[in-house]
């Protein structure tokens, strides 16, 4: 179920309005590409500006246009435990393979209060559950104790998408949790290092933008072959530095994406776009890599 390459899926948009036609677009895209699975309505795919209905057509329309070709692992989370119970059943009901809950924000709740919000979503739906640890956006991170815990206590949470920028974490997780609970790297600029100390996939940015190159990637890591490996993740590294660092995810990736004509480099507010040298330093970016 979460051994590969995912895409964490933008959501593209127009005058306003969610652009079906652009995310149609993106989505056969990836299929063509070979990606094993997309993760749409999750914080790259802008879910905060979201309205609730918006967030549940979005999973919707991507299970529909991906019509059981790939996996669709939906982006449920919230930092309100009820409204991600209430979005995560939607996304069950709607035919979705699993969903990724994400560290509740803001509310910086205790070890105790992440084991009883992810307990309650885990016994609310029979999907495979992807916890999400990103203490970049949420401030807290989930413990290795706390994962083992609810992994221990709960069937259906199977997978962590860890963004902690630790190596050390991913050691620590796999020690605890054992082999078939799977671990995805969360930063596609550690991706090979997160692989190699026992990850067994990607949750990336930027295959929005090159789904086959970051799928051969990713292969290449898995592979074994530690040479072909390296070569596959320093070639794209620049890349994959500048989309996630040169200012806040997803604003450089859905403007990478606009550039190359995927879509319009619409945001909602708060989320504004590039600066001007911001854009330059992009524009220039993606000519070096062909993609402008």
């Amino acid at each position: 179920m979460f051994t590969g390459l995912f895409t964490a899926l933008i959501t593209p948009f127009r005058d306003g309005a969610i652009d079906e036609e652009a995310l149609s677009q993106l989505i056969e895209e990836q299929i063509s590409a070979g990606v094993d699975g997309i993760v749409p309505a999750g914080t790259t795919g802008e879910s905060p500006t979201l309205t609730n209905a918006e967030h549940i057509r979005v999973i919707e329309f991507c299970v529909q246009a991906v019509a059981g070709r790939i996996k669709v692992i939906a982006g449920s989370g919230a930092n309100s435990t009820a409204e991600a119970i209430h979005l995560t059943q939607a996304a069950e009901r709607v035919g979705a393979d699993a969903t990724m809950q994400v560290t509740p924000y803001y509310n910086k709740p205790s070890q105790e209060g992440l084991y009883q919000h992810f307990s309650a979503i885990a016994k609310a739906t029979k999907l495979p559950i992807m916890l999400y640890s990103v203490p970049g956006r949420s401030v807290i991170e989930i413990e290795v104790e706390t994962a083992q815990r609810l992994a221990n206590d709960h069937a259906n949470i199977t997978a962590i998408k860890e963004a902690g920028g630790r190596t050390s974490r991913v050691i620590d997780l796999r020690a605890a949790l054992g082999s078939d609970f799977a671990i995805l790297c969360g930063d596609d600029p550690l991706t090979l290092p997160f692989l190699a100390a026992g990850a067994c996939g990607l949750v990336s940015v930027t295959s929005n933008l090159i789904p086959a190159e970051m799928k051969a990637m990713v292969s290449a890591c898995l592979s074994g072959n530690l040479a072909n490996a390296q070569e596959e993740f320093y070639k794209l590294l620049p890349l994959t530095n500048s989309l996630m660092g040169l200012a806040v995810n997803p604003l450089p990736i859905k403007e990478a994406c606009a550039i190359a004509g995927k879509c319009t480099a619409e945001f909602r507010l708060p989320l504004v776009n590039l600066s001007s040298c911001e854009k330059k330093e992009l524009s220039e970016l993606l000519s070096q890599h062909n993609l402008a």
